[in-house]
């Protein structure tokens, strides 16, 4: 297992339906240095899939250190954002939701 494969089965086992709330949205995320993967939510539930989305409602694209980095808490995301780690295309106020559906 590709340990970017890792790092969204994490997010998918951590995924709070409860702070999707009614979300209809796919995450698109380009890696630099790993495979791309999307995460689709859509009713409550929460679905991986390695490669690209057709419809994307937000697309991330960073390396995957700084991934990591936001989905452990060690780094903010917005914070990265403005540093020019994650480059974001779409609905980038989604993309402000990561750390609250798919909390540490």
């Amino acid at each position: 297992m590709s340990n970017s494969k890792q790092v969204f089965d994490s997010m998918v086992e951590r995924f709070d339906a409860e702070e999707a709330d009614d979300m209809e949205a796919v995450f698109q995320f380009e890696l630099d240095d790993a495979d791309d993967y999307h995460i689709a939510i859509n009713e409550g539930a929460c679905t991986l899939a390695e490669g690209e989305h057709d419809d994307a409602t937000v697309t991330l694209s960073m390396d995957l250190e700084t991934l990591k980095d936001i989905m452990s808490g060690e780094l903010d995301g917005m914070a990265a954002f403005m540093q020019g780690k994650i480059k974001a295309d779409g609905d980038i106020m989604l993309a402000t939701k990561l750390n609250q559906i798919f909390p540490q």
